[in-house]
């Protein structure tokens, strides 16, 4: 077999999606909230939204978007929350409005949110109050023109609400308060939207849907353009997938990981109310223990997560008693699952863990396993519908069967670029179609994927991508470095962790003044959790700092 790339590979499933089965996400969405209107959509706290109050709370936030704010078809509208009922009810708010929806992380230093908001020139922002300073603070510097702040508990029934508004305020680990010149509640907006009228958008599936950051294959976060066409035919393609084993508007999915991430965004949001399922969100996966107190309450049948949630919850002793008896399906994916982690889920749980892979770029799934396999053997699955793969050599012709090669992808879910990025564009998108994903892969004589290597210096932290040239240049910044180099060292809980090897030009600089550096400039997970000083660097005959050599070392 000389050649190995697949259109799909048949499996009781088509081998092609109908890519022209919606206009737009909206018409999807209004959909399944007309199909299942009483049933219910969402859940969070102990608070649940039905599919026809998240359509009409969606539509009151689409309503204010316009006539209060202004704002027109194409217009960037940024979220900046973790999982709350008020995330997808902004969502869909935007999405209905006619805007583009830019998620941002919420951990975000100033640097990283200015850059964002700038690049992606969004016109309007809704945050959770506990994250209010960092906006508050760089608002002037940016395209901001209005910012929605929006409580914790702002949605949920009282008296609980007040609860919860009184211990977010108080928890010193999320609490990052300061008032926001020009700030409008999320309350008011509710309030004001419900006389206003929302005027529909004639969206087609060429349309931006989302600017979703990612440093795609190299750099600094770029935005990911994908249309409501991208994300439509994925939503399409994984419910082809995994929706035989699902029975509609009957199942309670798990929703821990931030739906800002490309990943939980379609996996534990999107996807699922397409299928009219209940979505229980997790708005603090980190608290373990109320996390497992959160759901020991709900006979779920789905749970979305990666490796190092799901060994977390494995060490639990409250969470291994649970009744794991409505499990159907667990989704693994945004890192590598451990051996060891998913043998011990399926020896617990009894229900396959399905692996894939996925990038932002791909809307972002591509493979998966299908649940007909049984338990899990490391691979990361089969092509999706509509979806081709070509393991490619440096040279970008296709290798042997079983041979190691660059994963490249071709299908309807594929982005249209990086925003405002031509070059980055061409770098990692051929005149065929082709994306270049930058991994390193090979193939079975089955048609299944597995994963080897990433093909640049990318470092994964809990399935989030970590550029080393970003923390260099942040580290470099110090007056006390003469220079740095970073690169990704296995980490049992985080799959890798950052290592930063540091030429000093201060012999009084210290590691701990580079951590408190770092952590002014970058998201907590970026910051390196391991420094080397040394008295020099392996460099290339041109100057260029050769980190494959760090990593042999």
């Amino acid at each position: 077999m000389d050649k190995i790339w697949l259109k799909n590979y048949q499996l009781g499933v088509s081998e092609k999606i109908d890519v022209n089965r919606y206009h737009s996400l909206v018409g999807c969405f209004q959909e399944s909230c007309k199909k299942y209107s009483k049933h219910k959509a969402l859940s969070n706290f102990g608070t649940v939204l039905t599919y026809a109050e998240l359509e009409r709370k969606s539509s009151i936030f689409a309503a204010y978007l316009q006539e209060g704010l202004g704002l027109v078809k194409g217009d960037r509208f940024a979220i900046m929350m973790p999982n709350l009922l008020q995330y997808p009810i902004a969502l869909y708010g935007a999405l209905r409005a006619g805007l583009v929806v830019v998620n941002v992380n919420p951990f975000y230093t100033q640097r990283e949110f200015i850059h964002q908001i700038n690049d992606a020139q969004a016109s309007a922002l809704i945050v959770l109050e506990n994250f209010s300073k960092v906006v508050a603070e760089a608002k002037a510097q940016t395209t901001l023109k209005h910012v929605i702040v929006t409580r914790m508990g702002d949605l949920i029934s009282w008296p609980k609400r007040h609860i919860i508004n009184f211990v977010a305020r108080h928890r010193k680990s999320t609490w990052s308060y300061a008032p926001i010149r020009g700030e409008i509640s999320l309350k008011m907006v509710l309030q004001q939207g419900r006389k206003m009228q929302l005027q529909e958008v004639n969206l087609n599936a060429q349309d931006l849907a989302f600017l979703q950051y990612t440093g795609g294959t190299t750099g600094v976060a770029k935005g990911v353009m994908l249309t409501h066409g991208n994300i439509i035919a994925n939503l399409l393609q994984t419910s082809a997938w995994i929706g035989a084993s699902l029975q509609l508007h009957e199942e309670i999915i798990i929703s821990p990981l931030p739906l800002y991430h490309a990943y939980s965004l379609l996996a534990g949001c999107l996807l699922f109310l397409f299928f009219g399922a209940c979505i229980v969100l997790i708005t603090d996966p980190r608290n373990i223990k109320r996390f497992v107190k959160e759901i020991s309450k709900t006979p779920f049948t789905g749970f979305i997560g990666i490796n190092t949630l799901f060994a977390k919850l494995l060490e639990n002793k409250k969470f291994r008693v649970l009744d794991f008896k409505s499990m159907k399906v667990a989704l693994g994916g945004g890192m590598a699952m451990d051996k060891s982690v998913t043998e011990q889920w399926e020896n617990l749980i009894h229900v396959p863990m399905l692996q894939g892979y996925g990038l932002t770029e791909a809307s972002p799934v591509v493979t998966v396993e299908p649940m007909a396999r049984g338990k899990s053997t490391g691979s990361v699955g089969l092509p999706l519908p509509s979806t081709e793969v070509s393991i490619r050599d440096e040279d970008g012709e296709e290798v042997m069967l079983g041979e190691v090669g660059e994963l490249w992808v071709k299908g309807p879910q594929v982005m249209q670029g990086y925003w405002r990025n031509e070059t980055e564009t061409k770098q990692v998108l051929t005149e065929g179609g082709w994306l270049h994903t930058g991994d390193i892969a090979h193939m079975d004589d089955q048609g299944y994927i597995y994963l080897v290597d990433r093909q640049k210096d990318m470092i994964i932290v809990s399935g989030f991508n970590v550029y080393p040239s970003e923390i260099e240049e942040v580290i470099n910044m110090h007056p006390g470095v003469e220079c740095g180099a970073v690169i990704g060292v296995p980490d049992d809980k985080a799959g890798e962790r950052v290592k930063a090897f540091i030429i000093k030009k201060n012999k009084q600089l210290s590691a701990t003044m580079i951590v408190d550096h770092c952590r002014q400039n970058l998201t907590a997970y970026k910051v390196p959790k391991e420094i080397e000083f040394v008295d020099s660097l392996p460099l290339s005959p041109v100057g260029k700092i050769l980190r494959r050599e760090l990593r042999m070392d």
